[in-house]
């Protein structure tokens, strides 16, 4: 069976870290993330995903992101039934975050939220030549096969 979720997003609220009786860290948060199609004339949709953060990787989120931040998951779905506090039978989906990696500017992840919040736009990235990355150079001459 497969269960794998990769999503790219922004924070739409500060995440709190929390813990449980036994002292485990846990973090809920939700990330916005645009829908690839767009209708002409219409503005771009947004999903709103709940996801879920255990351990080192709920301290981690709760050290170095906040509301507005972009953020890289990788996961799996995870369903659970509950009951409300009316006494009705819900079900939540949401994502266990395994894995989350940076994906905004040095600035941006370095601070915290951009100055204009969750509704600037996103950060412009440098090209190949103004990179902090080295040049990939391809060269087979000193291979032995």
């Amino acid at each position: 069976m497969i269960n794998t979720v990769a999503l790219m997003g922004r924070l739409t609220y500060e995440p709190e870290l929390r813990s449980t009786a036994n002292g485990i860290s846990v973090l809920s948060f939700q990330i916005a993330v645009d829908r690839s199609y767009q209708a002409q004339g219409q503005e771009r949709q947004a999903d709103f995903i709940d996801c879920v953060a255990w351990r080192q990787t709920a301290d981690f989120i709760s050290r170095y992101f906040h509301k507005g931040s972009m953020i890289a998951v990788e996961g799996s779905i995870q369903t659970r039934n509950y009951t409300d506090k009316n006494g009705n039978n819900r079900k939540a989906v949401e994502v266990v975050a395994n894995n989350v990696s940076f994906c905004g500017s040095k600035a941006e992840t370095g601070t915290g939220a951009p100055a204009g919040g969750f509704n600037e736009p996103a950060p412009s990235y440098s090209s190949a030549t103004g990179s902090d990355f080295e040049e990939i150079v391809d060269d087979d001459d000193d291979l032995p096969f």
